[in-house]
């Protein structure tokens, strides 16, 4: 079953903003995109939950250092990028 990825302004912003700083990361970024659509549980993007100040919000890796937190709506079968960055700028 596929899932679909709603892209808000604010997102795309902060992505151009990611791979402006990251080029040599576009294919990988590009790859986890289409993995989360098609099966956002694969065990290579490590999806887990977050808690604290951004309970609510689920991670996924891109690679060992870099995450993206999404928002997913099960009922829809949605999945709502929120931030993409390093693991530390994303936790703050």
């Amino acid at each position: 079953m596929i899932w679909q990825l709603v892209f808000t302004s604010q997102y795309n912003r902060r992505a151009a903003r990611f791979l402006k700083r990251h080029p040599e990361l576009e294919p990988v970024y590009s790859k986890t995109l289409r993995l989360i659509e098609a099966n956002p549980y694969h065990p290579s993007l490590r999806l887990h939950a977050l808690k604290g100040k951004l309970a609510g919000l689920h991670s996924v890796s891109i690679n060992m250092s870099y995450r993206i937190t999404i928002e997913m709506i099960i009922t829809d079968r949605e999945i709502i990028p929120i931030n993409v960055g390093d693991h530390d700028e994303l936790y703050r």
